[in-house]
């Protein structure tokens, strides 16, 4: 059974434009991202998938720099940019991981993907459902039998643009389960999608380096609060519905 992690990425960002390819540490944002999912055992492949779009080719370079598989397909339609990605991988599984992640947990994810394959019918795991880890560490993990169905079936807009929404609007249709930490850390926002995340991020790789984990940064925070508070006040963009 082939587990693929499939990373969304695209230069195009409404609030921090260009923010996959910034420097960081050493590395671009991507790079930090790949890397950081490839401490990831149980993955058998990586594949960024983007967009066709003229824009997004630096995007292309780079993978090829970190030496990881990509896909192109529609900028809108998300949904069957993962699904033509899934396919041409010979994807069983796929990781969902977006490229707004720099301080991603790869062991995280290996733990959710031992749970996920020790459940026979399980179409659908996710740690963003029933939110308990920082914002900034989420995957979602499902079959390709019901990225098949989803891709097939899901009609509306928010449904294609952003993945996974097909899966748990239709609860009577897949077998879902949340993974949950036994901490409620919900409250930290890790992710970079604004300029004062970005301060947030450069000041953890700042303090501990590109090598770190989830506990070097809770420690870290626990230490210099004032860190958090950068992107304390960030919103997250809703999905559309």
């Amino acid at each position: 059974m082939k587990t693929v992690a499939i990373i969304q990425a695209r230069m195009g960002s409404t609030r921090l434009r260009g923010k996959v390819l910034k420097p960081l540490a050493g590395d671009t944002v991507l790079g930090h991202v790949v890397r950081r999912v490839r401490l990831a055992k149980r993955l058998d492949a990586i594949c960024i998938a983007t967009t066709e779009s003229p824009g997004d080719e630096p995007i292309v370079t780079e993978c090829a720099r970190l030496g990881v598989g990509c896909w192109r397909g529609s900028e809108h339609d998300v949904l069957s940019r993962y699904f033509d990605a899934a396919r041409a991988g010979g994807a069983d599984v796929i990781v969902r991981v977006t490229s707004d992640c720099p301080l991603f947990d790869g062991a995280l994810l290996d733990e959710m993907l031992a749970v996920f394959h020790a459940s026979p019918g399980l179409d659908y795991l996710s740690n963003v459902q029933a939110r308990r880890f920082p914002r900034g560490l989420d995957a979602e993990v499902f079959t390709f039998a019901a990225l098949t169905r989803a891709h097939r079936e899901a009609t509306r807009q928010h449904e294609r643009e952003h993945v996974t929404p097909y899966f748990y609007q239709h609860p009577e249709l897949f077998s879902l389960h949340s993974f949950v930490g036994n901490e409620d850390l919900s409250a930290h926002r890790w992710t970079l999608d604004t300029p004062e995340d970005w301060q947030f991020v450069e000041a953890v790789y700042a303090a501990l380096g590109a090598d770190f984990t989830t506990a070097d940064v809770l420690k870290l925070l626990k230490a210099r609060p004032e860190l958090a508070k950068l992107n304390a006040h960030v919103e997250q963009k809703k999905l559309a519905q």
